[in-house]
């Protein structure tokens, strides 16, 4: 597929195909770019290239390549479904999304089986159905779509902030004010690639707001609700500990060792809304923390 850009004016290549193809989202676009399947005379550009006018813009391919994830059986606690989307409560220890080397016992190999396939493209062959994620030990609601429509109208809304996120966390230490908002930018650590954190020079906008709901255990430890405003990898984790609370049981961004006997943050995506991709409706959700982040509370309420 080609395409000749006759525009004066200059515009990215990755905004101006997202104007061609109104079916794929501009994030699935720059993955495409990303692979190497978009060129200009032979040689291939990156996302942010600026068109001039006579450019032709050759496309390999850009329809998503057939699945090569296996659908599997498995519990699935689904609070919500209909022919758009579902709401799931997802347990602690399960990855959302296959990766290169591990393409089996994930939650998309889970709703793959449940939904026999039918699930919204736009993020590839890796993420059918997939528009947000949360951490493997992160516990919570996620909304999964069924279709490329759903998909486009929950991503806008993540987008613009008009989705409603909230998550509860125990945390290290106690946190001074009632409530407030971490506003810090988050990218890649430049001392461990594997991590991220506070990254003023090259991270993307990052805000969370908190509020306290309980200090427990002689203000050693405090129960907080946090909602996003953005949706950076890791945000909660970076920002409490950038603010000297980091998660209880965080095996990255925490203490080496953790007073109690659980692996994985304690963390829960309590609240998920949205406006319904059909019926415009907004709909809201609330699920509980699991058991063993009420077992904790327990404990520190005790002391």
């Amino acid at each position: 597929m080609e395409f000749q850009y006759t525009n004066q004016e200059s515009i990215r290549v990755d905004k101006f195909l997202t104007s061609c193809y109104e079916q794929y989202t501009r994030s699935y676009i720059q993955k495409i770019i990303q692979d190497g399947l978009v060129s200009i005379e032979g040689k291939a550009i990156k996302a942010n290239h600026q068109l001039k006018t006579g450019d032709i813009i050759h496309i390999d391919n850009i329809e998503p390549k057939p699945l090569d994830v296996k659908p599997s059986e498995m519990p699935l606690d689904i609070i919500y479904e209909d022919d758009d989307l579902l709401v799931i409560n997802k347990e602690r220890g399960v990855v959302v999304h296959p990766a290169p080397g591990n393409y089996e016992n994930t939650l998309v190999n889970g709703i793959m089986y449940h939904c026999k396939n039918r699930l919204s493209t736009i993020n590839g062959v890796i993420r059918p159905g997939i528009v947000h994620r949360i951490d493997k030990d992160t516990t919570g609601l996620l909304v999964i779509c069924k279709t490329d429509l759903a998909h486009q109208s929950i991503a806008a809304q993540l987008k613009d902030h008009s989705s409603h996120r909230l998550y509860e966390a125990i945390v290290y230490n106690n946190i001074i004010h009632d409530e407030g908002m971490i506003d810090a930018p988050i990218g890649r650590s430049p001392h461990d690639r594997k991590k991220m954190a506070i990254n003023e020079r090259s991270g993307k906008e990052a805000r969370t707001h908190y509020q306290v709901i309980e200090r427990l255990d002689q203000n050693q430890y405090t129960y907080v609700a946090l909602t996003l405003e953005t949706g950076r990898t890791h945000q909660i984790r970076v920002h409490m500990t950038s603010i000297g609370n980091p998660l209880v049981g965080d095996p990255v961004y925490g203490p080496s060792k953790s007073p109690f006997a659980k692996k994985g943050q304690m963390l829960h995506a309590k609240e998920l809304g949205f406006i319904h991709p059909t019926t415009h409706e907004f709909m809201k959700f609330s699920v509980d923390p699991p058991d063993d982040f009420q077992h904790i509370l327990e404990i520190l309420r005790k002391r």
